[in-house]
């Protein structure tokens, strides 16, 4: 039996309604159509070694990004100012042609007597970063969650990204990055908040986010 079958050829074992085996024979076809043999020694094993990769690399599918910001703390003495969490490195892969996409996120808000755990906060980023993605949409799904869930005063939301898709392929531009924003609240209505925001990320300067 190959490693993540069950007994019952993998029917136990479904993933979107395709079994690993049949994954696995996907992967194969891949192989042979870029021009290489799947049965010889180098690469007899990669099937399975690229299914094992996907389950990584595309496990936010199977999580609740708003269960895990349900717990929240209340007890925090009266604290109202900007809470904020930058450089929050993710990998993830878009979806025009599977190449990965890797960055780091800054996330701020503003608390209305709740906060959630600074952990949750990267793994919110983790759950819609281990998806097929492009990177505006990501952004929204992050700042819209964070909203949804702890309803703050506001919420602001900036990932910075790399894309091989055009690193690597197409146009090749090594170097050239992405940068994209939510800003939701108060970070939207008030131009200081949001400004105290972009500063406290080291995007404030002339290079930093639009200010108005």
């Amino acid at each position: 039996m190959k490693e993540g079958q069950t007994d019952d050829a993998g029917d136990a074992d479904l993933r979107g309604g395709v079994s690993r085996e049949a994954a696995e024979d996907a992967v194969r076809t891949l192989i042979r159509w870029a021009g290489d043999e799947p049965g010889r020694e180098g690469l007899v094993d990669t099937p399975s070694r690229v299914v094992r990769a996907y389950e990584e690399f595309f496990a936010g599918y199977s999580q609740d990004p708003a269960e895990i910001l349900a717990r929240t703390f209340s007890e925090v003495e009266g604290y109202d100012e900007m809470i904020v969490m930058n450089d929050i490195r993710f990998e993830s892969h878009c979806e025009h042609h599977m190449a990965p996409i890797i960055g780091k996120a800054h996330i701020g808000y503003l608390p209305n007597h709740r906060v959630v755990g600074i952990s949750k906060l990267a793994r919110l980023v983790e759950i819609y970063a281990k998806r097929l993605q492009i990177q505006e949409k990501m952004t929204v799904q992050i700042a819209d969650t964070l909203h949804s869930v702890l309803q703050p005063k506001g919420v602001a939301v900036v990932i910075e990204a790399s894309h091989q898709c055009m690193t690597t392929r197409g146009v090749h531009k090594p170097g050239a990055g992405l940068v994209t924003s939510r800003m939701v609240g108060a970070f939207r209505e008030d131009a200081s908040t949001r400004r105290e925001f972009l500063a406290m990320i080291g995007m404030g300067g002339p290079r930093g986010l639009p200010n108005t």
